[in-house]
Formats: C-alpha cells, sequence, structure tokens
C-alpha cells in the first residue's frame, strides 16, 4: 500500500520561512505528477504548486515568486519551500500524487495533512 507522509509543517510568524515535505513510501510502479493542495478554514480545497515528473513546477497565484517546488525521483519525495509567509497562508496542507500519467487534479494519493498557521 502506498502512502504519502508529511512533514515540516508548524506555527511561524508573518514574513518567516517555511519548508513542507512529503515521501511517498510503501509499494508502487512509479509516481507521476506530485504537489500540494491547502485548506484554509471554512474554504476549499485549493492547489497550490505541482510538479512534473520532469521537476517542471507550476504555482498557484497566491505563491507564485515566494515558493520553491523541487522533487527527488529517486527517493519519491517533494518539497515546497514557502517565503514571505502571510496569514492566508494559514490551512491544512496535503500532499497528493497520480500515479498515472493524468494531472495533479486527479490525484489519487493523498497525505493525511499538515497544519501550517501562520500568525503573529
Amino acid at each position: 500500500q502506498v502512502q504519502l507522509v508529511e512533514s515540516g509543517g508548524g506555527l511561524v510568524r508573518p514574513g518567516d520561512s517555511l519548508r513542507l515535505s512529503c515521501a511517498a513510501s510503501g509499494m508502487f510502479f512509479r509516481i507521476g505528477v506530485m504537489g500540494w493542495y491547502r485548506q484554509a478554514p471554512g474554504k476549499q480545497r485549493d492547489l497550490v504548486a505541482w510538479v512534473t515528473t520532469g521537476g517542471k513546477p507550476y504555482y498557484s497565484d497566491s505563491v507564485k515568486g515566494r515558493s520553491f517546488l523541487s522533487r527527488d525521483n529517486i527517493n519519491h519525495t517533494v518539497t515546497l519551500e514557502m517565503n514571505s509567509l502571510k496569514p492566508e497562508d494559514t490551512g491544512v496542507y496535503y500532499c497528493a500524487a497520480n500515479q498515472g500519467p493524468g494531472p495533479i487534479d486527479g490525484s489519487d494519493l493523498w497525505g493525511q495533512g499538515i497544519q501550517v498557521t501562520v500568525s503573529s
């Protein structure tokens, strides 16, 4: 059984930086696109950033210019670095991955979610 395990969340102050990591473990043939979603309190889950198997990242407007997403295909990990954090970055962050060739919004693997709180 494949699992996505997230780490790196917590409480940070506005303007700080944070790194979220996600590792796929278990038995799988391949991992396609990987990425991160965020669910703010009372809101739907939104895509934050995703990366292709070739390492090309895409960012939502909410984090573009202050985030960096990378993946390690040997260790099957994806890492999101966010800088200049804002209170609106607060939420539960979910790692997502697609075991097939489809897009990130067709992900069939999800992590448990990790809380990020940006507050002074």
